[in-house]
């Protein structure tokens, strides 16, 4: 699901996109919450091209960098969840995402580079699985899958770059492994 999150303040608004996945068939999603935390609104586009606004339930963005959202639809068909507990080193995972906010539904592939691994991103530290699966901007949110497709994680992070250092890199993903989203998810689903 490809969502765009206009955001909230400045002179002029802006839109940013990124990506997120259904967990339910009436209308809860997953994405991150550096996608959504400052949109003054919220739109979703689904594979089908249907598009709904959708409101921001719960969000954490200091443990998990998690949002759930709300879309006025029923009878959807939501992801499989799965465990990111039983994920090996190469391992092969794929994501969908909206790849620069215009390449929307793209498809990647790449193997666990590693294990869940303490990680700063976005002034935080959070646990991650790495991947070389091909990440960009507008794929945050999103799921990570294994060869079953079932979502083992949460797309959250890139790292392309070092300031300091005149040096580019690439295959450096990060995902947030959905066991540690687990109880979180279901104590949102259940308020």
């Amino acid at each position: 699901n490809h969502v765009a999150a206009p955001a909230s303040g400045g002179a002029a608004p802006t839109a940013s996109a990124g990506t997120g996945f259904l967990i339910t068939e009436d209308g809860y999603l997953l994405t991150n919450a550096h996608v959504v935390e400052k949109a003054a609104s919220v739109q979703v586009t689904l594979h089908g091209g249907q598009q709904y606004a959708a409101q921001i339930v719960q969000m954490e963005d200091l443990q998990s960098d998690l949002a759930l959202l709300k879309i006025d639809a029923t009878g959807l068909q939501p992801v499989t969840l799965g465990s990111s507990a039983g994920l090996r080193v190469g391992d092969q995972v794929y994501t969908i995402g909206n790849p620069l906010g215009e390449l929307s539904f793209s498809l990647t592939a790449g193997f666990l580079s590693a294990g869940p691994r303490q990680v700063s991103a976005g002034g935080r530290t959070l646990t991650m699985l790495q991947t070389n699966a091909a990440f960009n901007q507008g794929n945050s949110g999103g799921p990570l899958f294994d060869t079953q497709g079932k979502v083992v994680g949460v797309v959250t992070a890139k790292l392309s770059g070092s300031e300091s250092a005149d040096s580019s890199v690439e295959g450096l993903g990060f995902a947030l492994p959905i066991d540690e989203l687990l109880d979180t998810v279901n104590a949102w689903l259940s308020a």
